[in-house]
């Protein structure tokens, strides 16, 4: 039984017909971790289905988001004069990092060994990956956290937009030209994620105090890094490639209106949320930078997860995705004064944001699994014993 039917009879039938097409050109995977994920994938057993695994990586992300959140909840633990996150977390979460970096490489070749490559495979991994941002940007900015030598709230909010948008590039480069472009930036950030998380372990975070060279801090280099790798890698690429095909009469949409019309919702996202946190009576991102950070890398995730249905399915991205009406009403409500409790209306709203998602999810699985006549989380046929 289906939840709700948010895929259309077109977009089903544009599954169906669906290709995958994918080029990765970043020598980190191409020479280094395909090779190790090669390796590892032939011991996993045959009957492991692809999905539970791309599921399990993503949950190694939610654990250390949860696991960061006892200990860090407010972003201060790493602050000098604050009680610091005691080192086996910081180990527990760079292995968590790197098996869900691992998991995220072998489900596909685990799919194709085991001759189970779905539509709702790729659709399930790339929608996960799009939630799993919040995850690994909340998680990283323990290290540095909010305090004199760290990074601010505000700061860290646009950030995380830096990296959402950079994540939306791809898929909408898919959406245009067809073809999926795998950002060079994602492999190298996991790696270093993953290594940073042990370093610290090791050094402690008082070292992240310390100037690299002259005046600049370790945290100017994280937030440098990140800029620099979106603006002048992942946009130029993303850029690059829509306009190649347009020039060889490949792009999709032959319209701007319609070529750029995936980024609208986001836009509206980022909008909505900005307003709220500029006009916020309460200065709500100082008091609840975690629960509001979930709540935008959520509704993030929801936006994004349509247009890729939208690609993968070849059908028309929608202007509008009907979760920012009530989130304009959210953010009215509190920008006015309307309802003088901001903290709770942000609570009350984080957990309506993950329960539509969650329910969007489950019912998109639903529905393709139903249509491909299989099981999301088995290799077994519904109609076998």
């Amino acid at each position: 039984m289906v939840l709700y039917e948010y895929v259309t009879k077109e977009q089903l039938a544009g599954f169906d017909r669906y290709k995958y097409s994918a080029v990765d050109t970043n020598p980190l995977s191409v020479y280094v971790m395909h090779p190790f994920w090669n390796f590892l994938v032939k011991f996993l057993p045959t009957w492991l289905a692809p999905n539970l695994i791309t599921f399990t990586g993503f949950m190694f992300l939610v654990l250390n988001f949860l696991m960061l959140a006892f200990y860090d909840y407010d972003f201060t633990a790493s602050s000098a004069g604050n009680q610091h996150v005691a080192s086996w977390v910081w180990v527990a979460a760079g292995i968590f990092n790197f098996l869900a970096y691992t998991l995220d490489g072998v489900d596909g070749k685990q799919a194709r060994r085991t001759n189970s490559s779905t539509p709702l495979g790729e659709l399930f991994d790339h929608g996960l990956d799009s939630w799993a941002c919040i995850f690994f940007v909340a998680t990283v900015y323990s290290i540095f956290g909010r305090g004199e030598s760290g990074v601010a709230v505000g700061t860290l909010y646009y950030l995380l937009w830096v990296v959402l948008f950079s994540f939306i590039l791809s898929h909408w480069e898919k959406y245009n030209t067809g073809i999926l472009f795998l950002p060079w930036g994602y492999d190298i950030s996991q790696g270093t994620i993953s290594l940073v998380y042990l370093v610290t372990a090791v050094v402690g975070v008082e070292t992240w105090y310390q100037p690299v060279i002259w005046n600049l801090l370790y945290r100017d280099l994280f937030t440098f890094m990140i800029i620099a790798c979106s603006f002048s890698v992942t946009l130029p690429m993303s850029l690059y490639n829509v306009l190649k095909a347009y020039r060889s009469n490949t792009l999709k949409h032959s319209s701007l209106y319609e070529a750029f019309l995936p980024f609208l919702s986001p836009v509206l996202l980022f909008v909505l949320s900005t307003a709220w946190v500029i006009f916020s009576p309460s200065k709500i991102l100082e008091l609840q930078p975690r629960m509001y950070y979930l709540m935008v890398g959520t509704a993030f995730a929801n936006v994004t997860c349509k247009l890729i249905v939208c690609q993968m399915s070849n059908t028309r991205c929608q202007p509008l995705t009907w979760l920012l009406l009530p989130m304009t009403a959210v953010v009215l409500l509190s920008i006015t004064g309307v309802f003088t409790n901001e903290t709770l209306l942000l609570y009350l709203w984080t957990s309506a944001v993950i329960l539509t998602h969650i329910h969007y999810g489950i019912s998109v699985v639903q529905q393709l699994s139903n249509h491909f006549n299989i099981f999301a989380f088995s290799l077994k046929k519904p109609n076998q014993d």
